[in-house]
């Protein structure tokens, strides 16, 4: 039987979160079925052999891709990690799928049905997301992800405009990756998360569950220290990515990508003039 749910979960050296993630997904109350789908990218730690454990001991729930080599790409480092999620989301069953990557987890047991309660009675909209608690390795001030005045109905022009506001591991969304193929500029886009994203709000609306139903976590180890707003190739990335995704829209949405381009236009030439 087809899963109405995959959980989608990449991982790299998780091994003193794994065990947290995977709880968080296996406490889920649902009326459907679900699968989880995970991919380690040859860790170097314990991470492997603890997945193993738990397909062992639920193997009709789990698509489990253990790799013995890094699948890459190795440069630049700020696509690390990336071929391993891009075949994880392709090989999704279900008719949604739900991003919790293997630092984060889930905290509240009726969370994917929650979202998909919501998705199967409002056919126009692509993604629904939720509140998350964000938390620190190094013991700074935990906080919301979510501000409180975050919208409940958003568009692809909240995200042109360059405003985040999706936690991935807050994230389901229709599976329209089942009959069709990634976007061609999303492989050189160095924010997959964001590539994604604006992929599905292309077909519809997102929608916001004021609630939090999970943690993100932040460290070292995350994508989120590399990509960032001090790192010259990552702004220059980013822009180009808008340009792309300006005439991959027909130059629908021109003015609002126009303002955006012109923010990393000012970032780069204040970042080139430090050095």
């Amino acid at each position: 039987m087809v899963p109405k749910v995959s959980v989608c979960v990449p991982t790299y050296n998780h091994e003193k979160y794994i065990r947290q993630t995977l709880d968080g997904v296996l406490m889920q109350k649902t009326d459907f079925k679900i699968e989880i789908v995970i991919g380690d990218d040859a860790s170097t730690d314990n991470n492997q052999q603890i997945i193993q454990e738990y397909v062992d001991k639920y193997p009709n729930i789990f698509q489990a891709f253990l790799h013995k080599e890094n699948q890459g790409p190795k440069e630049p480092k700020e696509f690390g990690g990336r071929n391993n999620v891009l075949g994880l989301l392709k090989t999704c069953r279900g008719d949604y799928v739900a991003l919790c990557e293997g630092d984060d987890f889930w905290t509240d047991p009726l969370k994917l049905q929650k979202q998909v309660d919501f998705m199967e009675k409002n056919k126009d909209y692509a993604i629904c997301h939720h509140n998350m608690q964000v938390i620190y390795e190094d013991g700074s001030p935990e906080h919301f992800f979510n501000n409180e005045n975050q919208k409940c109905e958003s568009s692809i022009v909240d995200i042109l405009e360059d405003r985040w506001f999706i936690a991935t591991a807050a994230t389901l969304y229709r599976n329209i990756f089942r009959e069709q193929n990634f976007v061609e500029w999303h492989s050189r886009a160095a924010s997959g998360d964001w590539a994604l994203v604006i992929q599905l709000a292309a077909t519809g609306k997102i929608h916001y569950i004021n609630e939090a139903m999970g943690v993100y976590r932040k460290h070292r180890g995350g994508l989120s220290n590399v990509q960032s707003s001090s790192n010259l190739y990552f702004l220059r990335n980013r822009q180009q990515m808008f340009t792309d995704i300006n005439e991959w829209l027909n130059f629908k949405y021109d003015c609002t990508i126009q303002q955006t381009l012109i923010s990393y236009e000012k970032q780069i030439q204040a970042l080139e003039a430090k050095f």
